[in-house]
C-alpha cells in the first residue's frame, strides 16, 4: 500500500508492506493528520492553539492532546535553558515544532493498531519506520539535488532540523532571533516525537545543541555547520556503503 497527501503543510507519503493491513488503516492516519491542522495549527485562526495562544483558553479549558503537547513543549524549554520556546520574544505561540512529531508518531501508532508490521510514514522528511532495514536519505543543506548522508533504521525515527525550507523560522528563545550557527541537525531516536523536538532544539542552541542532542536518551545526531565541517555522533545508522565523516 502506497498513499501520498498533502498535509499539514507538507507531503505526507505512507508506505506499507504488509499485505494483510486494510487500506482503511491509511484512512485513519490521513484523517488523524488533517484532524491535527485543523485542531492545532497556529495559523487557523479558530483552531484550538490559536485560541489558547490568543488567551481566549485557559489551560483547564484545553482538551487533553494539547495539554500533553504544551508539556512536551514546557520539557524541552526547562532542558535547553530557553533556547526552545515555543513562545519566542516578539512572537506569537507557535508548539509546531513539537506537533508535527507528536502527531506523526500518532499516526504511526494507528498503523500498528491495525497490525502494520513493516511501513514507512514520511512526513516532510520526518520519518517513522517500522520492520526495517529502512534507508532514509538526508538531504543536504545547500544543495536541493544531493544528500548529505544515508541512514539505516530498522524501527524509530529520523527528523531533521534546517534552514532550506522555510529560511531562518527557527528562533534561538534566549535571544529572540533566528538560529544561524548550524546549516542542519539531523536526529535519530525511538520515536519521532522525540526526535522532531530534539532536531529543532539542538538547531536553536547552535553548536552546543549537538552535545546536548547526543546526550538526549536513545538519541544519535549529524550536524552540517557552515562551510560544510559534520559532526556526528558516534552510533549514528549511518548507512551501509556510506563513508564515515571525517
Amino acid at each position: 500500500m502506497r498513499r501520498v497527501e498533502h498535509v499539514m503543510g507538507f507531503p505526507v507519503s505512507l508506505r506499507v508492506d504488509d499485505a494483510d493491513v486494510p487500506e482503511r488503516a491509511a484512512d485513519a492516519v490521513f484523517a488523524w493528520l488533517r484532524e491535527v491542522d485543523e485542531r492545532f495549527s497556529p495559523f487557523r485562526p479558530g483552531s484550538e492553539v490559536a485560541c489558547h495562544g490568543r488567551g481566549e483558553l485557559a489551560r483547564h479549558e484545553l482538551s487533553e492532546d494539547l495539554v500533553e503537547v504544551l508539556d512536551l513543549c514546557e520539557h524541552y524549554r526547562r532542558a535547553t535553558g530557553g533556547a526552545f520556546d515555543v513562545r519566542p520574544p516578539g512572537r506569537g505561540f507557535d508548539p509546531c515544532a513539537v506537533v508535527k512529531g507528536w502527531a506523526v508518531q500518532r499516526g504511526a501508532q494507528l498503523l500498528r493498531a491495525a497490525g502494520a508490521r513493516r511501513f514507512c510514514l514520511n512526513a516532510g522528511g520526518d520519518v517513522v519506520v517500522s520492520g526495517g532495514p529502512w534507508r532514509v536519505g538526508v538531504r543536504h543543506p545547500e544543495h536541493a539535488d544531493m544528500l548529505c548522508t544515508t541512514l539505516e533504521l530498522t524501527h524509530g525515527a529520523v527528523a531533521t532540523s534546517a534552514r532550506y525550507e522555510r529560511g531562518d523560522h527557527i528562533v534561538d528563545g534566549r535571544t529572540g532571533r533566528p538560529a544561524t550557527a548550524l546549516l542542519s541537525v539531523t536526529v535519530t531516536a525511538a520515536t519521532l516525537t522525540e526526535a522532531d523536538p530534539i532536531a529543532t532544539a539542538a538547531f536553536a542552541m547552535g553548536p552546543e545543541g549537538i552535545d546536548w542532542a547526543a546526550s538526549q536518551p536513545g538519541c544519535e545526531v549529524f550536524a552540517v555547520l557552515p562551510g560544510g565541517r559534520v559532526l556526528r555522533s558516534e552510533g549514528f545508522p549511518v548507512g551501509e556503503g556510506v563513508p564515515r565523516a571525517a
